[in-house]
């Protein structure tokens, strides 16, 4: 199975993995910026934007699996890697077993206590289930900031601010998505993310944490720093969730600057 993606740029290739419920159009806020250095390949995970599902269990050993075919098939060999969420925890998990280049891993998921594991699966489970009921009327809703933020306080500082075009193609991916329950299981349900040193991966490891992410607390940095002692932790402020969304600027500035592409 392939993997619908798109490709903007030239040069150096820097592969993009959006998360959960999400597809490619998520890094809008930072395309035309990575783009002006890079050949950025922006992918639509199995289950969720035009990617089919994956047939069976939905595990990130199986989706990690998929994007290192991705890679073999499409000769990328090294390719640095850049992932949100779910996909920063994929990238991690590329980088742990050798695959892609440098990896750049904004607000990864797998680094939680039990307590903090339990309290994403309620919130986010409960989250979905709202977005869902109110998919009808998500058009006026996110025409309105004072919606907007209600809506997406979990996930940025300034929700009203966030493009009301972008908002309202995230959340009727994420009420859509045919793999978003199952994904979302596997996360609540499945092992922790492993570590690993910078002799064990390909390329520097890069993370990049929202002061004000809520769903992936900032106390988490610190377990994922014992499991990837070597790795460069960036603190990004005024920011939530999704770094390319509340700090694009910064955002593609730490990517080039930290995987070579600035030409």
């Amino acid at each position: 199975m392939d993997m619908h993606h798109e490709r903007l740029g030239t040069g150096r290739p820097l592969l993009l993995i959006h998360g959960l419920g999400s597809t490619w159009r998520t890094w809008d806020p930072v395309l035309a910026g990575l783009a002006a250095h890079r050949e950025v390949i922006a992918v639509d995970l199995p289950g969720f934007g035009a990617t089919a599902p994956l047939e069976g269990e939905v595990t990130i050993a199986r989706l990690a699996d998929a994007i290192s075919a991705f890679i073999d098939t499409h000769g990328l060999a090294g390719v640095d890697l850049l992932g949100s969420s779910v996909g920063a925890r994929l990238v991690l998990e590329l980088a742990r077993r050798g695959v892609g280049g440098t990896a750049v891993a904004l607000s990864p998921g797998g680094f939680w206590s039990p307590r903090q594991r339990l309290m994403f699966g309620l919130s986010i489970g409960a989250s979905i289930r709202l977005v869902r009921v109110l998919r009808p009327v998500l058009p006026a809703l996110t025409r309105n900031p004072a919606a907007r933020t209600a809506l997406l306080a979990q996930l940025s500082p300034r929700p009203w601010a966030l493009d009301q075009d972008m908002v309202l193609r995230e959340l009727r991916s994420w009420a859509t998505s045919p793999a978003y329950d199952a994904l979302l299981r596997a996360l609540v349900h499945g092992p922790d993310q492993d570590g690993a040193t910078r002799a064990q991966t390909p390329g520097d490891v890069v993370i990049g944490w929202g002061r004000q992410d809520r769903v992936v607390t900032p106390g988490q940095a610190r377990r994922a720093l014992e499991r990837y002692p070597d790795a460069e932790l960036h603190w990004f402020d005024s920011c939530g969730h999704f770094p390319m969304w509340d700090r694009p600027a910064e955002t593609v500035e730490l990517v080039l600057s930290r995987t070579g592409g600035v030409r």
